[in-house]
């Protein structure tokens, strides 16, 4: 195992910080784990893990992020918002397909109830399954298009009508992002590359498998190696590949980083962290526009987690504070597993 500190490479490596990550990372059972804090730009970086170490060193690897590719789809929709491009209330029906007949309660769910899990749609539509089930642990989605979660979405009958209801849907973002691109004729590749990922110099965060040797592979829970997944038409659900050293600077930007020269990613970044909805016994539960929040001794913190066939990323921070925290773990996920209690433990009880 090694611990490292980089940029900016004149600050200190905190002792402290690096035996914190140290004694984290040894409560995870991974191939490779990746753990990572920022404290005010300074970063330490832990990688491990029973695998052994490849040509390209565990930080740089590009790692499967699934969910937690949802905080960059809430931010590119809060820019485009913020550029007046479309609003919030925008209807995705119409934007989708103009004057096609849909369910009355389709026709009300809007990019809002999309991204904030509220739009009465299922976590998949009800047709995926057939096709997905035969491929479930190598490849559910690949056979499920762009142009079929469209179809899915115009045909759909929810069940409660949008805004009254919150359920987790890996349907509904998958069809914000189809909507945003049909909304401003640019491919969803394309349009996070300008709106979000390149205005943050994420060079190493992709939507595709990187050039060869640069991507971490996935093991099941046995230790069987992946192939890389391929999410099919639910691209802005959870295709997001990207190093740890990226989303680090990802997250530092929500947290006080250099001020964004474009003010509408500075509003962006700023309406993301910004509560909205609660839910749950007593309210007991707050979302942000894209992300999880949680109250802490140290003030409210945020975070997504996410996990694919075989591999486990958690990205969170505290706003306010300069704190960051960024964890990967190439392991598919099991009842027993501590990868996601670990690093929320690093972002709320890290002082």
């Amino acid at each position: 195992m090694t611990a490292l500190s980089v940029p900016p490479v004149d600050a200190p490596d905190p002792p402290a910080t690096a035996r914190l990550l140290a004694e984290a990372a040894g409560r995870i059972d991974a191939p490779d784990v990746v753990l990572a804090i920022s404290r005010g730009g300074v970063r330490t970086v832990h990688t491990g893990g029973s695998a052994e170490v490849g040509p390209v060193a565990r930080e740089r690897l590009h790692y499967e992020l699934g969910s937690a590719s949802k905080p960059f789809a809430g931010l590119l929709l809060a820019r485009l918002v913020a550029q007046g491009r479309v609003r919030y209330e925008d209807r995705a029906a119409d934007l989708l397909a103009p004057g096609l007949p849909v369910h009355p309660v389709v026709r009300r769910i809007t990019l809002r109830h999309l991204l904030t899990h509220t739009s009465g749609l299922p976590g998949l539509p009800a047709d995926f399954y057939p096709q997905a089930v035969p491929r479930w642990s190598t490849d559910p989605y690949g056979n499920y298009p762009a142009d079929r979660v469209v179809r899915a979405f115009l045909r759909a009958r929810p069940r409660h009508r949008p805004g009254t209801r919150w359920h987790y849907s890996n349907f509904a973002v998958s069809v914000l992002g189809h909507t945003l691109a049909a909304a401003t004729g640019t491919p969803w590749e394309v349009l996070l590359h300008q709106q979000v990922l390149a205005p943050l110099g994420l060079e190493a965060t992709l939507l595709r498998p990187g050039p060869d040797s640069t991507d971490a592979t996935g093991h099941r829970r046995d230790g069987t190696p992946l192939p890389a997944l391929d999410t099919g038409g639910f691209t802005a659900a959870g295709a997001l590949r990207s190093t740890p050293l990226d989303l680090l600077t990802f997250l530092e930007a929500h947290v006080g980083g250099a001020e964004p020269r474009d003010p509408t990613l500075a509003a962006a970044l700023a309406e993301v962290t910004r509560p909205v909805l609660r839910r749950g016994w007593r309210h007991a539960h707050t979302h942000t526009l894209t992300w999880f929040q949680h109250p802490t001794p140290y003030g409210p913190v945020l975070f997504h987690a996410g996990a694919t066939l075989g591999q486990q990323a958690f990205l969170g921070f505290r706003p306010g504070t300069g704190l960051a925290v960024v964890a990967t773990a190439t392991r598919r996920v099991h009842r027993a597993d501590t990868f996601v209690a670990t690093a929320y433990g690093l972002l709320t009880e890290t002082r």
